[in-house]
């Protein structure tokens, strides 16, 4: 039968292999060992002995048919004399055959995820074998069975490095599922940065980041077998998930051979079940807020520090306020001449709404089975509306989902499965996006005008708004005439369309099976801008007795009072999957279990509107993947895993990748000297494992360098061209190269090894710990080494550099039920990843080997150890020179790393701990008592550094704009209120100050990357609660309900860090939208 299987096997390769040239030969050798196993093997038949020894004495003939729970028969089920190789295993109507010698004692009937039968036999009553029941198996249950690459397998014989987390686990106040993520899975490394509608996914890598190349960093993510994005993951319900697995070391991945070099992410969603309909409701309602807000300062205090920011850098300096002036205000004087604007209350509500629903109906009978989900949320932002506009300028984002999974048994045998699923993402918001109207809010002037001025005399008949500016040139950023003149919307679809044939073919040798799924996957995106342009106007003179005042029309003749519209970017795209696997898996002498897997997938993706050639093209990809594990006993395991890739993006000579890995597992609990020992009561189960392998990742760089070992040359360069004629009036474009082909990049390897044991004790505590270490290498990088005189075009890449990593992974789940009333769970993980560059070709440091990257960590943080802040003038004098411009008494002093007098990039050291956390990790509980339950989860990340960029928050300074935000409009930082509290000056000397001596413009011996603005990341926030109430049955069945439960929750309830002027997991991006606080109201009902 073994052998059988492998026939089979082979001849499933044999013809998913034919359409590739380069295979032939070894299809040749393939096909003729198939040839010699078919010669030397006769054929088996369901009906025939599994083996037939030589028997003697009298024997006896029982036959009769194998039924399941629905009296259905069961294919394939093994009917056999314990402690012999005598059985049979049943036909496609579940009869069966057997001779069974006159000694027999029992006859056992088995089939996976039923319970054993074992009949006695008695010769004198054989009909007791015409119609045998069997029982599902309630030992496996859920649980007991993990969701991995391609299949399902018992948890006991999984060797590879997976987490599976219940999806209810996974829920939150969000729409968005990425931000359950952080502190829940183990292996995990996740983080916020905004908490911007549409703009809040959580970043994820699993067991952090190695590597440092400028391509794909993330994990593959899987839903229903098909790839997807984050963004996609993010609007997956959690109440349409079945399972949700993190595959994490070389055996877990290698079957995705290309694309699983940085973990895999697998969703699968959930399938009807066969019963009466079931219909199941939830509708939540919440609010939500900023968790933390960066505190501004007065517009009183904001105007005499700009004072003192002039007078201590320049005493002879003209002041930019008048006492006068500062004392009006104090007064409350007209706020039109003397204004005082608080841009963030102006711009932002205190909080806002959300609603979410969902509707899902399942059931089904024996031929097929339903479930049908529908779901709707919508998400608003805390922008306050615009009184004077006709439309809203808040940020909404509806989310529409729609999903169909049926499945069919077209026969006996065969079940198809039709998968279809859609979202549709529809957005309204301001232009700029949440994020940056929140960052404009703190880079405006609180006094020198008022968001919108009063109509005076002249223009008491002005129909338009008339917003405040400065100057002559309406050249000031205004952030409430920003966000008041417009709005952008897009429109974003995804559907996909799957069916998936299931073929089990005991009938030719029990265990075997064959799988085909294809699916189409169609997106589409647009986006538009409706916008006006604002009048604007400035104060032009005022009467202090009065009281009245005259404007300046800035932009009469530029202004306009409708909408324009500008139509945006148009994507489309589609991808098809297909996929063909052959499965076996079957126990002999109820011992030794043997199973096999082979895969073979094509994909191809499509995407229109593109802006460059190559990213126009179709991307291609072929694989062929397979599986082999052995079982012993339920004691030792052993597998055997390999992924065999082709990639378009390298030469036709190493094209193809083959990336195997193996593991060993040893169940130390099932051992006869464990089971009879008193510390089986304590220790329940133990296993041991270990794997190692190679994973690859083809994906090693963007999409505009998809082909290194093809030359991208610019025919038509205008940059390059030449002139001539008379007057040099005529001319050619030139020839330019932007990429120097080189056949020999391929591959980026990981090499993946991994350790780790399981354990249950006391029948209430699972731990499972595990050790991984890794080295990346072929990481493609630019040469550093290559002369400058060589005259090259474009940068020259290479597949040599290399990291490495290694960390540990915990988790802990702890369970009991005291009694009919109380239960209780108690779990938590645990995380460290570290990384670190082991090659790297950079300038030779060998007289400054601390700037070398060699042995520091991959997103390590750079910079100068700053000291403190100088004394004095004497201070100054008496230190090394630091070669950043001018800096006095209160500015930051730097040390002097390599003692030469000069502080300069040759003092540049790594300072902190990298970017990306190296430990996270998360703990809560959860109470039920009758009808109450209550959970809470605390979520914790620790060893990351972040920086405060003090170019941006730079006080009364125009502010740092890399990214062109206020379109080249002038404007003057707020005052943050920290740096009003503690900061440098004559009257405070504090060497160790939050801020230096102040200044009206951006000081460059401040603003370099230093210790003085680096910032510990270490924060335990406590992620979430909630209450619930789950009405009696006594109530809900006088409603014909069959659940009803009510529930109150909330996320990001308060954190603990250091770090105190904003949310500490927002780390850099500080000024941006705020994570946000979220409570929640929720009903979930079933029918």
């Amino acid at each position: 039968m073994l052998i059988e299987k492998h026939k089979n096997e082979l001849l499933t390769l044999l013809i998913s292999m034919m359409n590739e040239k380069q295979n032939c030969g070894r299809i040749l050798r393939l096909l003729i060992l198939f040839c010699l196993y078919g010669i030397c093997l006769p054929p088996l038949h369901a009906k025939q002995d599994i083996a037939s020894p030589q028997q003697t004495g009298k024997t006896y003939t029982i036959k009769g048919v194998v039924l399941d729970f629905n009296n259905e028969p069961i294919i394939g089920a093994s009917v056999f004399i314990p402690g012999t190789s005598i059985g049979v295993a049943t036909d496609l109507d579940g009869n069966y055959v057997l001779k069974v010698p006159a000694n027999t004692k029992n006859i056992e009937f088995s089939y996976i995820g039923y319970e054993k039968k074992v009949v006695p036999f008695n010769p004198k009553d054989l009909n007791v074998f015409r119609v045998v029941t069997m029982k599902e198996d309630s030992g496996i249950a859920l649980e007991d069975v993990t969701i991995v690459a391609f299949a399902k397998q018992k948890k006991e014989s999984v060797l590879g490095s997976v987490s599976t987390i219940k999806p209810a686990e996974l829920k939150t106040t969000s729409s968005n599922l990425t931000t359950g993520f952080a502190g829940k899975l183990a292996g995990v490394v996740a983080y916020q940065r905004s908490g911007e509608p549409g703009e809040d996914n959580a970043e994820f890598f699993i067991r952090g980041v190695t590597t440092f190349g400028t391509g794909k960093a993330d994990p593959l993510i899987l839903i229903d077998n098909i790839e997807l994005t984050s963004s996609d993951l993010a609007r997956l319900n959690t109440d349409d998930i079945a399972s949700f697995s993190i595959l994490k070391d070389a055996t877990a991945t290698a079957l995705y051979g290309a694309r699983g070099a940085n973990g895999v992410i697998l969703v699968t969603t959930k399938e009807g079940t066969e019963g009466k309909m079931k219909l199941s409701f939830r509708v939540e309602s919440s609010f939500s807020a900023p968790s933390k807000e960066v505190e501004i300062a007065d517009p009183l205090t904001f105007m005499k520090l700009h004072n003192e920011a002039v007078r201590t850098r320049n005493p002879d300096g003209a002041l930019p306020y008048l006492e006068s002036a500062i004392a009006a205000r104090e007064k409350g004087l007209n706020p039109m001449a003397y204004p005082m604007v608080d841009w963030k209350d102006m711009l932002f509500k205190d909080f806002t709404t959300n609603y979410r629903g969902n509707m899902s109906l399942s059931g089904g009978g024996r031929v097929a089975r339903y479930y049908v989900a529908l779901s709707y949320s919508r998400d608003n932002g805390i922008l306050k509306q615009v009184p004077s506009n006709l439309f809203d300028n808040n940020i909404k984002l509806d989310k529409y989902t729609v999903r169909s999974n049926v499945n069919i048994n077209l026969t006996k045998t065969t079940e198809l499965g039709v998968r279809v699923s859609g979202t549709f993402d529809s957005y309204q918001g301001p232009i700029q996006g949440g994020s940056q109207v929140y960052s404009q809010a703190i880079k405006a002037s609180p006094v020198l005008f008022p968001a919108m001025y009063a109509p005076d005399a002249a223009n008491q008949y002005t129909n338009h708004p008339m917003f405040g500016n400065y100057g002559t040139s309406a050249n000031y950023l205004n952030p409430y005439a920003e966000m008041a003149r417009g709005y952008k919307e897009y429109e974003n679809t995804v559907i996909l369309a799957q069916l998936e044939l299931k073929q089990d073919f005991s009938f030719i040798t029990e265990g075997l099976k064959g799988r085909l799924l294809g699916n189409v996957t169609r997106t589409s995106y647009y986006d538009l801008q409706r916008s006006y342009t604002p009048f604007y106007y400035a104060l032009d003179s005022y009467d202090k007795k009065k009281d009245e005042y005259t404007l300046s029309a800035l932009n009469p003749d530029l202004g306009t009072d409708y909408l324009g519209y500008s139509p945006g970017s148009k994507k489309v795209g589609s991808s098809l999957y297909l996929e063909a696997s052959l499965s076996y898996d079957r126990t002999f002498v109820e011992k030794h279990n043997v199973s096999g897997m082979l895969v073979y997938t094509v994909r191809e993706g499509k995407s229109g509107n593109e802006n460059t050639l190559q990213k126009s093209l179709p991307t291609r990809n072929l694989g062929l993947a397979g599986r082999f594990t052995y079982g012993f006993s339920d004691r030792y395991f052993a597998e055997f895993n390999f992924g065999y890739n082709g990639s378009e993006r390298f030469d036709k000579s190493h094209r193809w990748g083959f990336f195997p890995s193996g593991g060993l597992g040893w169940v130390v609990s099932n051992e006869k000297f464990w089971a009879d020992k008193p510390i089986s009561k304590v220790v329940n189960m133990l296993k041991l494992k270990g794997s190692y392998g190679l994973v690859g990742n083809d994906n090693i760089s963007n999409n505009d360098n998809r082909f290194f070992y093809l030359s991208e040359v610019n025919m038509n360069n205008s940059g390059r061209g030449m002139n001539f004629g008379t007057n040099f009036d005529e001319g050619y474009n030139g020839i330019s190269i932007s990429r120097y082909a080189n056949p020999k990049i391929g591959w980026e390897i990981s090499h993946k090894m991994n350790v780790g044991f399981e354990l249950k004790l006391f029948n209430d505590l699972e731990i499972q710990a595990e050790y991984f270490k890794e080295r990346r290498t072929n990481i493609l990088q630019e040469r550093a080494d290559i002369p400058s005189l060589m005259g090259f075009q474009a940068p020259i890449r290479a597949n040599i550099g290399e990291a490495k990593g290694q960390g540990v992974d915990i988790s802990l789940d702890y369970s009991h039920i005291f009694n009919k009333n109380l239960w209780t769970t108690i779990r938590g993980n645990f995380t460290y990843a570290s990384s670190e560059f082991s090659e790297y070709e950079e300038p030779d440091y060998s007289a400054t080997p601390w700037r070398s990257k060699i042995g520091s960590k991959l997103s390590q943080t750079y910079g100068y150890i700053a000291e403190r802040l100088f004394v004095d003038d004497e201070d100054v004098a008496n230190s090394p020179k630091q070669q950043f411009g001018e800096y006095t008494a209160g500015d930051i002093k730097y040390k002097d790393i390599n003692r030469d007098g000069i502080i300069d990039e040759q003092d540049i050291v790594p300072i902190g701990y990298p970017t990306t956390p190296e430990i996270i990790y998360g703990f809560g509980f959860s109470v039920g008592y009758k009808a109450f339950d209550f959970n809470c989860f605390f979520q914790g990340s620790a060893r990351s550094s972040f920086f405060i960029s003090p170019l941006r928050i730079t006080p009364f300074a125009q502010p740092y704009d890399p990214d062109n935000e206020l379109g080249g409009k002038q404007a003057n930082n707020a005052l943050l209120q920290v740096i009003a509290d503690n900061h440098w000056s004559e009257s405070n000397q504090n060497m160790y100050a939050f801020w230096p001596r102040l200044s009206d413009t951006a000081i460059s011996n401040n603003n370099q990357s230093s210790t003085w603005w680096l910032r510990d990341g270490t924060f335990l926030r406590m992620k979430s609660a909630e209450i619930g109430y789950t009405l009696p049955k006594r109530l809900t069945s006088k409603a014909k309900l069959e659940n009803l439960r009510i529930y109150v929750s909330g996320t990001n309830l308060f954190n603990i860090s250091k770090f105190k002027i904003w949310d500490t997991e927002m780390g850099n991006n500080g000024l941006g939208y705020p994570v946000q606080r979220v409570f929640n109201v929720g009903i979930q009902l079933s029918l």
